[in-house]
């Protein structure tokens, strides 16, 4: 399965679609924030454009299954009147877990580009081939703004 990492350190100043479609995502985060929620979101792409966006919504809704993506997929199925999303790229502001992998597998998204990483529960560690074979995957973008934002979220909890 390829990975392409991009350097959050580059010299060059310039905004990628990637860049442009992970900020969107980033403000899903700033949305689950604001709620108290994990700060997480994604949003699918379709052609160049979003078709869908989601955030956590795990506490809003006391149901661990609310992350970031499936609420993004649901949304995006439900916009295309269909259950996969073969022409699809999602953007997510961490690494999918297992349970979100195994959804977007089944969904047969195209394509999977996420900022930052996360090594304890993360796909690549525990499901790295839970993705449709043909998946592209795209990691690091925007990885310190969305790690920063998930790091301080967890320092703030841990002083409350």
């Amino acid at each position: 399965m390829p990975i392409t990492y991009y350097s959050s350190n580059s010299d060059i100043p310039t905004v990628t679609r990637d860049e442009e479609f992970m900020s969107m995502a980033l403000e899903e985060a700033r949305k689950a924030l604001k709620k108290g929620e994990v700060p997480i979101g994604a949003v699918v792409v379709c052609e160049g454009r979003i078709i869908a966006r989601g955030h956590n919504l795990t506490e809003t809704l006391t149901d661990v299954t609310a992350h970031a993506e499936l609420q993004a997929i649901t949304a995006a199925a439900q916009y295309l009147s269909g259950k996969y999303l073969t022409n699809c790229t999602l953007y997510v502001t961490l690494e999918p877990c297992v349970m979100c992998a195994g959804a977007i597998g089944w969904a047969q998204i195209s394509r999977i580009v996420y900022g930052a990483s996360d090594p304890k529960r993360g796909f690549s560690r525990f499901a790295p081939k839970a993705f449709h074979p043909k998946a592209k995957i795209s990691a690091g973008v925007l990885e310190k703004t969305c790690g920063d934002l998930l790091s301080s979220f967890f320092t703030e909890k841990r002083k409350g």
